[in-house]
């Protein structure tokens, strides 16, 4: 049997699973997360579940697919009506915290699933993105075009609340954690580097030179790939309008400033689990919410099912993970449920019998070897509902009112060639859409999250309220408040 121990769960936000050292990106610095891997297993075909924060991480802590908890777009955030993998354990005495960026509707821990939250940081006056509610004719989100000029060396109110983030998880684990000794304890993480703004702190935003950084695969217009559901994308999410050559470079170099600045202050976390011996008897898993385009095919940010966006970085390390260990067995945000049950040791509830997830712990073990994982996406820019699974070697998107994709991960690993649309591979994409029917009814999906945002946008006084309102770029940290921008128009 498993021993139980704590666990501690660490996300960050918008970490390209490319970006990553022993991932095997040639520079990128990141030398805790790399220790981590070593002591324990990384996962190569981990994918968020959603590839936006507020779903993927109503999905992590259900351990349910967007489709069926309804927690669609950054308007619709979790709200204690499903329960959480912390309210199984808070219900058999293990004691549950978080500290940093949650993104639940707002913050009220029991309800949540937590004995306590330490800074939280939940989704705007409790209201979130609207604009990411329009759909069927997409607007233009014109704060998008800040993306790049900002971009470069300096201090944001994220990096701030960052190390306030560090520097909180260290006092828990020195002062809080020595005295929960009934039963394992269960801690998650919250950081939000290297989430953009693109403003990386200047000891780490030197340690990569502007004119050595690599230059976004696709990037020039003529490599871009078209697709309908990818060309709306990018006039409603323009982040790419802005930027000239100069400023791609800063981007990149600052958002692998950020990394680097979030692999530091894991490194504060696992040098305090170290120092208090807590190590031993705890396990540690590092993923993040969903990844980032970072330029390539002239994408930024999220939003999309390539693998820049939907693959996430999955490493786990402690008592009962095999060291030094890869696993291509695909995993999900939503495996962090039966995780957390499986390693302190719980009970699982009768309920949560069909829930799609399984321990990560099982899974490094190779217990688990053949799953189908699923990723999809309702929210902002999504001109229809979009699904992807895994099938072998290959990662098939189904989109609801437009054509497939498809591409073989062996063969092409970038996603360079889609064969979506060509007749020899018709049959492999049946397949792949039968597959995918046995998980979720895809045409259903699609309407029951349309009907759902229709409702929120009547709730807000129509299409035209949310318009003239506008919205933020990013959520702001506890103590700040969000900047609107309401120059959006319908293209």
């Amino acid at each position: 049997m498993t021993q139980a121990t704590n666990l501690i769960f660490i996300l960050s936000d918008e970490h390209n699973k490319r970006v990553l050292g022993c991932a095997g990106h040639p520079m990128i610095k990141t030398p805790n997360l790399d220790r981590l891997a070593a002591r324990g297993t990384r996962f190569t075909s981990a994918y968020t579940n959603c590839p936006i924060c507020v779903p993927a991480r109503a999905a992590f802590a259900t351990g349910q697919y967007v489709h069926k908890i309804r927690y669609w777009d950054n308007a619709i955030a979790y709200d204690g009506k499903i329960p959480t993998w912390g309210h199984r354990l808070m219900a058999q005495g293990h004691h549950v915290a978080s500290i940093g960026k949650l993104h639940y509707l707002d913050s009220d821990p029991k309800r949540n699933g937590f004995d306590e939250e330490i800074l939280p940081m939940h989704i705007v006056n409790g209201v979130g993105d609207l604009l990411g509610l329009i759909r069927e004719e997409l607007p233009r989100r014109v704060g998008a075009l800040k993306l790049g000029p900002e971009a470069g060396r300096g201090e944001s109110e994220y990096t701030k609340y960052d190390r306030d983030i560090a520097d909180e998880t260290v006092k828990w684990l020195k002062n809080k954690a020595p005295s929960l000794k009934a039963k394992p304890w269960a801690l998650y993480v919250g950081f939000v580097a290297p989430h953009f703004p693109l403003i990386a702190p200047p000891q780490f935003y030197d340690m990569y030179p502007e004119d050595a950084v690599p230059w976004p695969n696709m990037y020039d217009k003529a490599e871009r790939p078209q697709h309908p559901f990818i060309d709306a994308m990018r006039k409603s999410q323009c982040f790419d309008e802005a930027f000239d050559p100069a400023m791609v470079r800063r981007a990149i170099t600052a958002y692998f400033g950020l990394t680097s600045f979030m692999d530091d202050n894991v490194g504060k976390i696992l040098r305090a689990l170290e120092e208090t011996g807590l190590m031993e008897n705890t396990r540690v898993v590092y993923s993040t919410d969903h990844g980032d385009n970072l330029g390539t095919r002239g994408l930024w940010g999220k939003s999309t099912m390539y693998e820049e966006s939907a693959g996430i970085p999955m490493i786990i390390a402690g008592p009962g993970v095999p060291a030094g260990n890869v696993c291509d067995t695909p995993v999900t945000l939503a495996d962090g449920f039966q995780t957390y049950i499986h390693a302190l040791g719980a009970k699982a509830h009768p309920d949560d019998a069909q829930l799609p997830g399984a321990s990560l712990i099982d899974i490094a073990q190779g217990l688990v070897p053949n799953r189908t994982i699923l990723s999809e996406y309702h929210a902002a820019g999504a001109m229809c509902g979009a699904f992807m699974i895994r099938h072998g070697k290959w990662k098939y998107v189904h989109y609801a009112t437009v054509p497939p994709m498809l591409f073989d991960l062996e063969a092409d690993p970038e996603e360079r060639r889609d064969l979506g649309r060509d007749p020899a591979y018709a049959q492999v994409v049946a397949e792949c859409e039968q597959v995918l029917r046995k998980v979720v009814d895809p045409d259903a999906a699609h309407r029951q999250a349309m009907a759902d945002q229709k409702a929120m946008i009547a709730k807000f006084g129509g299409e035209q309220a949310i318009m003239g309102r506008g919205t933020f770029r990013y959520s702001p940290p506890p103590g700040s408040k969000a900047t609107y921008y309401a120059e959006s128009e319908k293209k």
